[in-house]
């Protein structure tokens, strides 16, 4: 595989993703983008079960993902998830909106939302 960018915008930070616009309209998720080039991700508003519960937590993924900075306050992240939906959003740092497309080999989305680094 090629050397794949990960923008400093993004690598090492976690943030709140949350959809206006989309198969997902409504929802939160909390992606986390580790240093090591994978991230995962998690729907903010499921309830967080204690750890003596296994196998009651909420569904997360790790994955690869890329991330390449367009302009001074714009980055571009996608990454490709076990279900086969590739996720690709333009992250705008100054106003904190997002927009992009969500598809599979069947499907394809528009999205929008808006974002904030929690970590």
């Amino acid at each position: 595989m090629t050397d794949i960018q990960r923008a400093a915008e993004v690598r090492g930070k976690t943030m709140r993703w949350v959809w206006t616009e989309g198969p997902t309209k409504g929802k939160t998720y909390e992606h986390t983008f580790h240093e090591d080039g994978t991230v995962d991700w998690r729907d903010a508003d499921a309830e967080q079960k204690p750890v003596d519960m296994p196998g009651k937590t909420p569904k997360t993924e790790r994955v690869e993902y890329g991330a390449v900075k367009i302009s001074d306050d714009v980055s571009l992240v996608s990454y490709l998830s076990d279900s086969g939906f590739t996720l690709t959003v333009a992250l705008n740092f100054d106003d904190n909106a997002m927009a992009g497309f969500a598809s599979s080999a069947k499907d394809w989305y528009p999205v929008r939302g808006t974002f904030e680094v929690v970590d």
